[in-house]
């Protein structure tokens, strides 16, 4: 039976909303530019486009992008890899608040599970699982449909873009705004802070790698951050 408009509106959180909206700002130049490189990459165009939807993970997608066709594939899968190995830190984080999900959503929740919505989540950890997963569900359907719609967007109409815009910095952007809703984890500030940092000082390297560097970098600085000094 068809929903109602009004049974489809008590879905949504709003709460999830309005608190999504500052992180998808710096998001939008980001969606822009992987659209602009899927444009411009060796790889087949409905190929790079699917990324989106396969991967959903901007950081990984555009390592991948850049990379097509200047290695071999081995090293492509493997750099996209080392890039999102912070979401097994991300995994471990949220496990015990999954735990009390019921099963289908522990086994597609994961899917949508980006820096943004790990940092939005964290903030919802303790909310009862019902509110946690309407939260989690309205993040996670806000930004892979304007991820979705941004990509594509840059892949047709990213030319059009001036290059005096600097969309280059949009990685750092992006991780710059999760910074601000990720402020009451230590570790998390310090690896965002870092992402940012180093980001920008590796602009000017080759095949956007400056952005694995500021990736890379970020995660060892947040993991030792979390380790403390008393870890050994």
């Amino acid at each position: 039976m068809a929903r109602s408009p009004g049974e489809i509106a008590s879905l949504i959180d709003r709460d999830a909303v309005r608190d999504s909206l500052p992180l998808l700002v710096p998001a939008v130049p980001f969606g822009f530019v992987l659209g602009v490189e899927i444009n411009d990459s060796l790889m087949p165009l409905l190929f790079g486009i699917s990324t989106s939807w396969t991967i959903f993970a901007g950081a990984a997608q555009l390592a991948m992008i850049t990379l097509a066709g200047t290695v071999s594939a081995i090293t492509v899968v493997l750099t996209a890899l080392v890039i999102n190995a912070r979401h097994v830190m991300y995994s471990a984080a949220m496990a015990p608040t999954f735990a009390k999900q019921p099963r289908w959503f522990r086994v597609l929740g994961p899917t949508v599970l980006i820096d943004q919505i790990f940092a939005l989540s964290l903030t919802q950890a303790e909310q009862p699982p019902e509110k946690f997963r309407r939260y989690y569900i309205t993040c996670g359907v806000l930004f892979f449909t304007m991820w979705q719609i941004l990509t594509i967007a840059g892949v047709f109409f990213g030319s059009a873009v001036p290059e005096s815009w600097g969309l280059g910095l949009a990685p750092a952007l992006m991780f710059a705004g999760i910074v601000v809703s990720m402020a009451v984890n230590r570790p998390a500030i310090i690896a965002a802070v870092t992402a940012v940092i180093v980001t920008l000082l590796t602009l000017g390297l080759p095949n956007r790698s400056g952005l694995l560097v500021g990736a890379l970098v970020g995660v060892a600085a947040g993991y030792l951050a979390d380790r403390g000094p008393g870890d050994g």
